[in-house]
């Protein structure tokens, strides 16, 4: 016997508030795992509040000083478990800030935070700190603000170098795969409810795809936090990042040809999520850089080639300070 009007309307109204239930309960969940991993993994370093976002950084050792910017879906943490840090720290200063969402640091609403806007607040956070003229080192997203800080900065800027970054507008699919995770109301649904879910059944797969035809360092396998990673505050910023990649790059077309500091560019060979043409194509238009393609290296070039990155970072330090001594330019707060 066919449903009544009246019957079917409150067996949508029940479904309704089922599917509202499910993702109440899912919202709830996925707050209380957010606030678990960051008991589970608190802050290591200091805090600064920079224009009034508050910025979670580490600052040791002497020498030179190094600035590191991470990529998306990783944060400043990732450059202790591939073990740059503790190898550059050696002879240089090294400073290290989660970019905003990532990691320990805010990332306030009501800004647009492009590559470029998030080069001019690590800078003014560099002013805060008491850090003048580093060598500053960025890995894929990372790059791109690394660029801009170069770009916009180059006084201030002493040398460059870039890991896995992506330089040129190209059409990317992986974009429109985050673009409604970055649009406001509908973003903020997903990274609380079914974002994080379908984070923790991809995960396995990106892992791989970034670091492929390397293997997965067992050190980065235990280190790394899933749970931090697909808290949505995090997955916001990764979000919002991803989208505005292509932005990023088309902004600093027109300046790579003109930086006047040493520039190092570092690609893997394999690297599936920038190919190593984009390197290739950087190298061309920046004068005088230099290019190590890494054959048998993925994405994660500092995790599979450490010494290479190391020592390009070396050589371009002593290029920018060639009458420093390495070990004693200045102390660490």
């Amino acid at each position: 016997m066919p449903m009544s009007a009246t019957t079917r309307m409150l067996a949508t109204s029940r479904g309704l508030l089922i599917g509202a239930a499910a993702l109440a309960g899912l919202a709830v969940t996925n707050t209380i795992l957010a606030r678990r991993a960051e008991r589970q993994h608190p802050p290591k370093g200091r805090f600064i509040t920079v224009d009034g976002v508050r910025l979670h950084y580490t600052d040791h050792g002497r020498g030179q000083p190094i600035l590191l910017i991470h990529g998306n879906a990783v944060s400043g943490e990732d450059y202790e478990t591939s073990g740059l840090a503790a190898r550059l720290r050696e002879r240089h200063r090294v400073i290290i800030i989660d970019r905003p969402g990532f990691g320990h640091s805010e990332r306030p609403r009501g800004r647009l935070w492009t590559a470029m806007e998030q080069a001019v607040l690590l800078r003014r956070a560099m002013h805060q700190i008491g850090v003048e003229r580093p060598i500053v080192v960025g890995h894929s997203w990372g790059a791109i603000v690394a660029l801009s800080l170069a770009a916009r900065y180059p006084a201030e800027t002493a040398g460059l170098v870039v890991l896995s970054g992506y330089y040129h507008w190209t059409l990317r699919p992986d974009v429109l795969l985050v673009v409604p995770g970055a649009v406001p109301v509908l973003g903020d649904l997903l990274r609380y409810t079914i974002s994080p879910a379908l984070g923790w059944l991809l995960m396995p797969l990106l892992k791989r795809g970034m670091f492929s035809p390397a293997p997965i360092p067992a050190r980065f396998r235990a280190e790394y936090s899933n749970a931090m990673a697909l808290r949505p505050s995090q997955i916001r910023a990764t979000s919002t990042d991803g989208a505005l990649m292509i932005a990023g790059a088309l902004q600093l077309r027109d300046d790579y040809a003109t930086l006047p500091m040493p520039v190092a560019i570092l690609a893997g060979e394999g690297d599936k999520v920038v190919f190593a043409k984009r390197a290739r194509r950087l190298h061309a238009e920046i004068p005088g850089s230099t290019l190590e393609v890494l054959p048998y290296v993925g994405h994660m070039v500092h995790h599979s080639a450490l010494e290479e990155v190391a020592t390009a970072v070396e050589r371009v330090a002593a290029a920018a300070f060639p009458n420093i001594v390495p070990g004693v330019m200045n102390q660490a707060a």
